[in-house]
């Protein structure tokens, strides 16, 4: 039997908030089996599941609440724990964010790593998709259809020189998430930050935890960790999105020009029609092939 993953004691970090610029702290704790990803506000003292119907915004980033707790870019943190293979945990943040750190999944990958991951004693559940889904806006599309094992293919295309006509797949089952995806940072246009930080957002961006794209060129002194890396950290996004389901997913997504709006839209939709998907246990035999819902990867 393939059985769930909970981190194997609790651990701490801090870092900044991407928009409010406030110094944040989080805890992942270990969690009960079937209780999925748990976030909570600790300073208001009000738990906001990782589910796609607490998601109350989807601009710039995914932003989940309960009443009048809310909590921002959840879907870095998402991304590792679903490329981790972790399906229970229970998310401590102190503000408004789940601090930006490097604008990658990476230290929170180091982070479940130096915590540890421990086996419970139930079988992990996946979200197997049965047919086609699909959501398009103009030239934006994003569909998942059903596929042994899990892949995302997406395609980035910008006008700027550095972003046109980039796509990368990625196959879960051959390709390791830490190596291939957790290091993509997420990125703006200069003139786009500029814009954000006088109308009192983005506070927390700097070229420490973004990569920043001028008319022509990347501004950061070190330049990109991946050829692609833009196209990458969209893959990182979508993972996490899609981890709102509540499930790992065994199937494949493909999406153009999407972001966190139109993966939500995917995932409800999903959702709405119960014809679409089936929850089930994960097999043995499917295990590598249904990564990242298998085995935790190396790097």
């Amino acid at each position: 039997m393939i059985v769930q993953r909970t981190l194997d004691h609790p651990i701490r970090c801090s870092g900044i908030g991407l928009h409010s610029g406030r110094k944040i702290e989080l805890v992942l704790h270990p969690a009960d089996e079937d209780s999925g990803i748990t976030f909570v506000r600790s300073d208001l003292g009000t738990d906001i599941p990782a589910k796609a119907e607490f998601v109350t915004d989807t601009r710039l980033c995914t932003t989940i609440g309960n009443g009048n707790a809310q909590i921002s870019t959840v879907e870095h943190l998402l991304s590792a724990l679903a490329g981790l293979g972790v399906d229970n945990a229970r998310i401590e943040v102190s503000g408004p964010e789940v601090p930006i750190m490097d604008g990658s999944s990476a230290p929170f990958v180091f982070l479940i790593q130096c915590a540890g991951i421990r086996e419970q004693s139930k079988a992990k559940k996946v979200l197997r998709v049965l047919k086609r889904v699909e959501v398009e806006e103009g030239d934006k599309r994003c569909v998942l259809y059903p596929a042994a094992g899990f892949k995302i293919s997406y395609l980035l295309d910008y006008d700027h020189p550095l972003l046109r006509k980039r796509q990368v797949t990625i196959d879960f089952s051959r390709q390791a998430y830490t190596r291939e995806i957790s290091r993509a940072r997420t990125f703006g246009f200069l003139h786009e930050v500029e814009a954000l930080q006088k109308a009192g957002l983005a506070l927390g961006g700097s070229l420490e935890n973004a990569i920043v794209l001028d008319t022509h060129r990347v501004v950061n002194e070190g330049g990109l960790r991946y050829e692609d890396e833009c196209v990458r950290h969209k893959i990182l996004d979508t993972l996490g999105d899609l981890f709102l389901s509540g499930f790992p997913i065994v199937g494949a997504f493909e999406g153009e020009l999407t972001g966190h709006d139109m993966n939500h839209k995917l995932v409800t939709t999903l959702l709405a029609d119960p014809s679409s998907y089936r929850i089930e246990e994960l097999q043995a035999e499917e295990t590598s092939a249904a990564l990242p819902a298998g085995k935790p990867q190396e790097a």
